[in-house]
């Protein structure tokens, strides 16, 4: 497993944001969130992790050995910090995508207005939408969800651009 010592500021901000955004549209539905306390297991790799913010649509499903470790999400969103960007985007990725019921996976930037959001295909290709700046809107998929970013980004400041 990757270790984090801890996260900053923009980084709690905007997974709070989601939590509350995403939390707040589902609540009563068929799916259901739950944040970075969360364990998942890729069972086909044997990765635990912990990411920011997992979606559940349907029954939950978890390990036999530890029924505490989840292991059917639906989406999972990752916020990416400076220290861990590189492997939430390419090698956490690529264990996830062993994931059956994974369905999306997210990625929000927390120095700027920017989500990728990755979409399993019928075919088992993953497709990538991306939503950039201030006045889009993410709209999950398989998630009955849509999102301003504005609402996304409330609160966090991003830092001045280079030359100003």
């Amino acid at each position: 497993m990757f270790a984090m010592a801890g996260v900053g500021r923009q980084h709690n901000r905007v997974k709070e944001n989601l939590i509350i955004e995403i939390g707040g549209r589902i609540k009563g539905g068929r799916c259901q969130t739950y944040s970075s306390d969360q364990r998942v297991l890729v069972d086909h790799t044997g990765l635990y992790t912990y990411p920011d913010i997992v979606v559940l649509c349907g029954r939950r499903e978890f390990d036999p050995d530890d029924p505490d470790t989840l292991v059917n999400p639906t989406a999972i969103v990752e916020v990416l910090s400076p220290s861990t960007g590189k492997y939430d985007r390419w090698a956490k990725f690529r264990n996830y995508q062993q994931i059956p019921s994974l369905i999306e996976y997210v990625l929000v930037a927390q120095d700027e207005a920017l989500i990728d959001r990755y979409m399993r295909q019928a075919d088992g290709a993953w497709a990538l939408v991306s939503f950039v700046g201030p006045e889009a809107t993410l709209a999950f998929h398989c998630v009955p969800v849509t999102i301003p970013l504005t609402d996304v980004y409330a609160g966090v400041d991003f830092p001045e651009p280079a030359g100003h």
